[in-house]
């Protein structure tokens, strides 16, 4: 496979579907050809081989449960990526968010923070952008950023629209948003948009 797409990135979702459909294939045929060995060797299923194969079934069954996660994920659409790229300017874009929570996943196409603002973007649409939108300021007001405002937008065009927006506060208040990542120390408090992506798939 093509080099790892990093969280955040377009097409993060596409290559861990593929990668995790891979993974499980070979690990859980790997237990049955292990146990299928055992069984042909020993006439019976009582045999360390057995317990090797079982024990196998354990990181054998996460991969299939993270498997069947990413194929249900939404990811950003080629033409929404060519088109928010075309605005991006000096903006920082996550693609391919898909945010768990306990009640709901919400799949988010790109999203972007900038000076207190998280602007977001999703083509699912049965996503319900009010709970989307409460769901993610309560994620990062736990780690201290409360005063954000959070729009969810449906509209690609309005979306790219605010992103222009977004630029020219960027530019006018000469705000980079790849120092302010890059910057980051481990072990202080995660920057907003580290936030999104740690609540993501």
């Amino acid at each position: 496979m093509k080099n790892r797409v990093q969280k955040g990135s377009f097409g993060y979702i596409l290559y861990n579907r593929k990668s995790s459909i891979i993974r499980s294939v070979i690990s859980v045929g790997a237990c049955l050809v292990i146990f299928l060995t055992g069984l042909i060797i020993n006439h019976t299923n009582k045999n360390a081989f057995s317990i090797i194969a079982a024990l196998g079934c354990l990181p054998a069954g996460w991969s299939v449960v993270n498997m069947v996660m990413f194929l249900r994920a939404g990811s950003c659409s080629e033409s929404a990526h060519a088109e928010i790229e075309k605005h991006k300017a000096g903006l920082l874009i996550l693609y391919d968010l898909e945010m768990t929570s306990e009640k709901e996943n919400y799949a988010i196409s790109a999203a972007t923070v900038l000076d207190k603002n998280v602007c977001c973007y999703t083509e699912d649409p049965d996503l319900d952008e009010t709970d989307c939108e409460k769901h993610i300021l309560l994620q990062i007001s736990q780690s201290g950023y409360s005063d954000y405002t959070v729009k969810v937008f449906t509209d690609l065009k309005k979306y790219c629209d605010r992103l222009d927006q977004l630029e020219q506060l960027r530019s006018r208040k000469g705000i980079d948003p790849f120092a302010i990542e890059a910057a980051w120390i481990a072990g202080t408090t995660q920057t907003a948009a580290s936030v999104l992506q740690s609540i993501s798939l």
